[in-house]
């Protein structure tokens, strides 16, 4: 891998400068969470001021702001299919459920989920009907949106769930990291834990599924993202560095898989190269926050990349062929042409 990652250079060498290029202010609290939209367009912010907005990351416009019956939110997702619905959840053990095309001015939830024991952590929707929550109590719970219901708990954890990720080419497989130190894949067909991956030293913070569907990251306050295989079953390369000191509070792929993005604690994000040798960063964002890096994540197009922090802000990255986002939210422009790499398995891939 190393061999070919170097075979046009370094992407240290090889890229444009990145630039920072929206930056959307409207929060007065701490951003804990945030998700694209299915469209690469809107994208959903959580904040402890008590709200949720909804942004159109290109022109900086709200398009929808909504208050929340408790103000210490610490996940949001958007319903990827059609775009209608958006989820939330924190210290209130609810999930909430607003459909943001009959928003009035109660702004009440259209669901609450309620079955949790311990704060929701995070959630995600497998489609328009259901969703995925995780939380503090050390489970993950299946649930069906119409009706409230759980269709299935997933309880092999023994610390806190703290992140969940849906596979992107199996919408019955999905991966959680804990802060027992593991990783596990499940299958929610037969409701079980199908692989747990160790190896981490810390708590996992943060998992996210590599865009084939084949493998994940994960990001850990032991200050290392880690790529683990799930047809190999193990780990398969560990990204981080005895200068980086700061743990990792969320993780994302490139469309191609070929980066991978890591928030920290010390206000930066770090961007490194899957293929290359893993104990150097290919490089970090421009225009560093000002606080911790809570959550980020790259649009479906795979143009644009947003990260959002405790200083309140959201800051948005755009590049010709790929773009980054920052929750102060900024967004960053990385590379003004395609780049490619060449794998004996996948051929020619572009990175974007």
């Amino acid at each position: 891998m190393g061999s070919v990652a170097s075979s046009k250079g370094p992407l240290r060498e090889i890229r444009k400068p990145i630039k920072m290029r929206r930056t959307l202010k409207g929060h007065f609290g701490k951003v804990y969470s945030m998700h694209w939209a299915s469209d690469s367009q809107s994208l959903v912010s959580a904040s402890q001021d008590g709200k949720l907005i909804i942004w159109n990351a290109y022109t900086t416009n709200k398009t929808n702001a909504i208050p929340l019956r408790s103000s210490w939110v610490m996940t949001c997702a958007f319903e990827q299919s059609k775009g209608n619905l958006i989820a939330c959840g924190g210290l209130d053990n609810v999930c909430s459920i607003y459909n943001i095309q009959q928003q009035n001015a109660n702004a009440r939830a259209t669901k609450e989920l309620v079955s949790h024991d311990g704060y929701l952590s995070c959630c995600r929707f497998t489609d328009e009907g259901h969703i995925i929550t995780s939380s503090g109590d050390s489970t993950c719970i299946y649930w069906d949106v119409n009706t409230g219901s759980v269709l299935k708990s997933f309880a092999d954890h023994t610390g806190d769930v703290m992140s969940v990720s849906i596979s992107p080419e199996n919408s019955n497989v999905f991966v959680s990291g804990s802060v027992d130190k593991t990783a596990k894949i499940w299958d929610l067909r037969n409701g079980k834990c199908v692989q747990t991956h160790v190896g981490h030293d810390n708590d996992i913070n943060s998992v996210d599924f590599f865009p084939d569907g084949n493998a994940f990251g994960t990001g850990s306050d032991d200050s290392t993202c880690r790529l683990f295989d799930m047809r190999s079953y193990g780990e398969v390369n560990k990204f981080g560095n005895d200068r980086i000191t700061s743990g990792i509070t969320s993780v994302a792929f490139s469309k191609s898989g070929r980066l991978m993005f890591g928030g920290y604690d010390d206000f930066n994000t770090c961007v490194w190269d899957t293929l290359a040798d893993s104990s150097q960063a290919a490089y970090s964002l421009p225009s560093q926050h000002e606080n911790r890096v809570s959550c980020l994540g790259v649009n479906a197009k795979g143009d644009a990349v947003c990260t959002g922090s405790w200083d309140t802000t959201v800051s948005n990255y755009y590049l010709s062929c790929f773009s980054s986002l920052s929750l102060s939210f900024s967004i960053y422009n990385s590379f003004s042409f395609p780049l490619f790499f060449y794998s004996s398995r996948f051929g020619r891939e572009e990175l974007v």
